[in-house]
């Protein structure tokens, strides 16, 4: 075992003699040590409910055999970092996130990790330090929250809170009914509601093989979800004396069934950021080309918020990601995950309990999967979009640039009635060095559809959109404003030409006007220079490449 290096022989008395000070009896000493590295926060709703898994980690984890050691792990709520100078730092968290598993499995030597997560930028984080540390790992995803209730309308946390913003401002709601749905909206512990970055990644997770099957929809308040963590706890030990490794799972076959999966879903197109990522730390590169390609031949089969009606209790009850598995089986590569079956396997025992939330491929909402990668005159190097989010009437649109070197600018004109139909709302500075950070933009979408104006106003950014936008709103252009890319020299009035179906996404200029606006361009000054995010946009490589952080310096 791993963890001999530090209890075995006589040069380890020391050790030995502090690792009795936690506790441990002298019996468990020659058990596996598990780390179990836990995201638990009072401020996160995902992740407040939390203590209750530990306890049944902790159960599982001794039940086979093993002797379990908790550490915390940081977390941020998007939702309530959005919007303000708290977003600078969501992003960029998924590296201190995977530094920190890193750190404390490797200084303590553990023989295996539970990686207790849920929220947006924890979940990938955990998985990109477990490819890194590459000790036997299991993840266990906390759980969607319950839909809210409102006299008889369920509601979620982006369509009935965000978006009310923009309807308050059309005069369509009254002070008594946004303090109605801010207390209805979001009932109690769980990671939001529709199929938003949080749930696209536990999504991902089940499908790439590192939790066990049902893990990702089963909700954070169930006893099912319960379950899961005893046996997650169980099952790492087995993992442990298998020594079946993260590498051993996460191989460019399983990268594939997963993307699959979150195209089939129309999941948040921040898996296009977090997928390569962690693939990144596996040494298997993946390209935008594959997303898309992959994208083109996979139908969309379940409609789920934003852009749809399901919420993720919809989805559980109808089955969960093994019945989603089932419907895309013909479409999957059948590799183990670390439930010990392979995914045909997990495929071949599911129930479709409900045909309507969980489509037959030939009666899918799209035939093509949830993101589409566009490249032009603009994003030369790639932009993405929701495409199963936008009206067949905006899939392709002209208009006319608005441009905004920051959030707060653009909000302020779409709060002051200054975004007309026919505009293009373009965001710049918000990338990964720009940002710094790559802030999310959902006040601008939810407000902007709010309004009402989704059907006739697009959104440009190189910073990202969450995953609870919906509309054309088109995320990750590349290279970003900060590093010199097209985006930087947009001026209003200019023309933006928007074909999804397509894949193209241009500035309607003259090749000669672009060479000669590049060559005299000037970018602004960074906005943040000290601390954390300085370091962080000077080793942050573009969002086309998963925005990671550069090996060296």
């Amino acid at each position: 075992m791993k963890s001999n290096i530090i209890k075995k022989g006589l040069e380890r008395l020391p050790h030995r003699a502090l690792l009795y000070a936690t506790g441990i009896p002298r019996t468990e000493m020659d058990k596996p040590f598990i780390g179990v590295a836990t995201s638990f926060t009072d401020i996160i709703p995902g992740h407040a409910g939390m203590r209750d898994l530990e306890r049944f980690i902790e159960k599982g984890v001794h039940t086979g055999g093993g002797y379990p050691f908790f550490f915390g792990i940081p977390g941020i709520c998007d939702g309530i970092a959005m919007g303000h100078r708290g977003m600078h730092y969501s992003l960029p968290s998924r590296e201190l996130i995977a530094d920190m598993v890193e750190t404390i499995a490797e200084a303590h030597q553990f023989d295996g990790l539970v990686l207790l997560t849920n929220c947006d930028k924890i979940t990938p984080g955990m998985l990109m330090a477990a490819a890194r540390v590459n000790v036997p790992s299991i993840v266990v995803t906390a759980g969607p929250m319950l839909s809210g209730h409102l006299r008889g309308k369920r509601l979620s946390l982006v369509n009935d809170t965000f978006e009310a913003i923009g309807k308050y401002k059309k005069g369509l709601l009254k002070d008594s009914e946004l303090e109605d749905l801010e207390m209805c909206a979001c009932p109690g512990a769980g990671s939001c509601q529709g199929m938003y970055t949080a749930n696209t990644m536990a999504c991902v997770t089940e499908s790439l093989g590192m939790s066990l099957p049902g893990c990702a929809t089963s909700l954070a308040v169930s006893a099912k979800k319960r379950r899961i963590a005893f046996h997650s706890g169980s099952r790492i030990v087995e993992l442990v004396k298998k020594n079946i490794t993260p590498e051993k799972i996460m191989s460019r076959k399983a990268f594939e069934n997963a993307i699959r999966v979150d195209m089939a879903l129309g999941g948040s197109t921040n898996t296009v950021l977090h997928i390569p990522a962690i693939a990144n730390e596996t040494q298997t590169p993946l390209s935008l080309e594959l997303f898309d390609k992959i994208s083109r031949n996979t139908p969309h089969i379940s409609d789920m918020l934003p852009g749809g009606a399901h919420y993720l209790e919809d989805l559980e009850y109808a089955g969960g990601i093994p019945a989603v598995l089932k419907r895309l089986k013909s479409k999957l590569n059948n590799v183990v995950t670390v439930s010990g079956k392979k995914i045909y396997d997990i495929a071949d025992t599911a129930e479709i309990t409900d045909p309507e939330v969980i489509r037959p491929l030939n009666m899918a909402h799209h035939k093509e999967g949830g993101i589409a990668v566009l490249r032009g005159t603009l994003a030369p190097d790639g932009a993405v979009v929701k495409q199963t989010a936008v009206s067949a009437k905006m899939l392709r649109f002209k208009g006319r640039a608005k441009v905004f070197n920051s959030e707060e600018e653009a909000m302020k004109a779409i709060l002051a009635g200054k975004i007309k139909s026919g505009d293009v709302v373009v965001v710049r500075y918000e990338g990964p060095r720009g940002g710094p950070g790559m802030r999310e933009m959902l006040n601008a979408t939810a407000t902007v559809a709010g309004m009402g104006l989704s059907e006739s106003v697009a959104l440009i950014t190189d910073g990202r959109f969450s995953g609870g936008t919906r509309g054309p709103c088109i995320g990750h252009v590349s290279p970003e404003a900060m590093e010199g890319g097209p985006i930087a020299i947009i001026k209003d009035g200019d023309m933006i030409e928007i074909d999804i179906p397509g894949r193209k996404l241009n500035l309607l200029l003259s090749e000669e006007e672009i060479n000669k606006r590049l060559k005299t361009h000037k970018p602004i000054r960074p906005k943040i220079n000290k601390g954390w995010l300085a370091r962080y946009a000077q080793l942050v490589t573009s969002a086309s490449t998963g925005a990671v952080m550069k090996d060296r310096i």
